[in-house]
């Protein structure tokens, strides 16, 4: 309790701090620093309106217990409150209970079709429409950065940015970061004329893609930079001359692209800030796993090299194999219902959380 007490007067302090710099209009000078500011304040509102309204209970009952000794009438309201009281200490429980520290963060996500061919396509462009489906619904814009695609209309590789619309604790990071390695799928293919069922793959990367990428320098020795023209299919709606830019980082291996600007520098700024997002991101979990030597489990979200999930069209069933969640709502999740699922993949990533602390 007295540690809860000495974290709430401490985020009052920073939450008092913020609220000055955002009054002073020299802030507002610098729109990078302006975000940052907006975004944290954001991320504290939901703390400091529990607290106030933990605060406002707690005096209420304490009224109430006092008039309760004259007044037989003010006991039921006396126990009422006391039953807020604990509500709300649990609510600012969690609010305060460790989280990971990109949740608020943007995200780029790099869908790629896999084992499969061009059904392996076709489902990684299902999945594309599943996420940015999701992504409408609750806030999120979607942009996507680039596209390669199959004869069929499928998805050999796309790299999609999704951001928060409005600054929130609860950003990209914090429900996308889920999703990252390789999703199955079994069904029978559009290309099949047996009628036989087959299982084809698609892997997803997401990573964190926060306002200011720290640390992260990279040698212009250790890049090459190709320009080359969108063409074929994927090519509608985007630009059609020699701006598109392919960044291949030689230490790594890593590939990012971009095409959706009309000019050759926009995409090759935008392309940078991607590759050093992803660097960045790689670098951590280098950290996390040698800080992780010896423990049981790290506190990862996911392992990339594995397969989380499968997609069973025969069934209409999803099951994640890492929480051993199945439902048999197939259909809706691939129009974005992926409430259920993604809040029981934060409730188990919170209680190893809780337990690692």
């Amino acid at each position: 309790m007295a540690n809860q007490v000495s974290a709430v007067d401490d985020i009052l302090a920073e939450y008092q701090g913020l609220e000055a710099q955002l009054s002073d209009p020299e802030l507002h000078n610098d729109p990078v620093q302006a975000r940052k500011v907006g975004k944290r304040y954001s991320e504290l509102q939901p703390i400091i309106k529990v607290h106030a309204e933990l605060s406002q209970v707690r005096e209420d009952l304490e009224a109430a217990q006092e008039m309760a000794y004259e007044d037989a009438e003010f006991a039921a309201e006396a126990e009422r409150l006391a039953e807020e009281s604990v509500q709300l200490e649990e609510k600012l429980a969690d609010l305060l209970a460790p989280r990971d520290p990109h949740d608020s963060d943007d995200i780029v996500m790099e869908i790629k079709s896999g084992a499969g061919g061009e059904e392996a396509a076709l489902f990684a462009s299902e999945l594309a429409r599943m996420y940015q489906r999701y992504a409408e619904k609750h806030g999120f814009a979607t942009e996507i950065l680039g596209l390669s695609e199959s004869d069929l209309g499928g998805v050999k590789d796309m790299t999609l940015s999704i951001r928060s619309k409005q600054p929130s604790r609860d950003g990209a990071w914090s429900v996308f970061k889920f999703e990252g390695g390789v999703h199955r799928v079994q069904r029978v293919p559009v290309t099949e004329s047996q009628g036989r069922i087959q299982t084809s793959a698609a892997g997803v990367l997401v990573y964190p893609e926060p306002d200011e990428v720290e640390a992260v320098e990279i040698d212009d020795k250790d890049i090459r930079v190709d320009v080359y023209r969108s063409s074929g299919k994927g090519g509608q709606g985007v630009n059609t001359t020699d701006s598109a830019v392919r960044i291949t980082h030689l230490p790594t291996g890593i590939v990012v692209t971009c095409q959706k600007e009309r000019s050759q520098i926009q995409n090759k700024a935008r392309a940078m800030q991607v590759l050093a997002a992803r660097l960045q991101q790689m670098a951590e979990e280098a950290a996390d796993a040698e800080a992780a030597e010896g423990r049981a489990a790290q506190i990862r979200t996911m392992d990339r090299s594995e397969r989380i999930r499968t997609y069973n069209w025969p069934e209409n069933r999803i099951s994640d194999h890492r929480i051993g969640y199945k439902a048999n709502n197939l259909d809706t999740v691939l129009n974005g219902e992926l409430d259920d699922l993604f809040t029981a993949l934060q409730t188990a990533e919170r209680a190893a959380r809780l337990e690692a602390e």
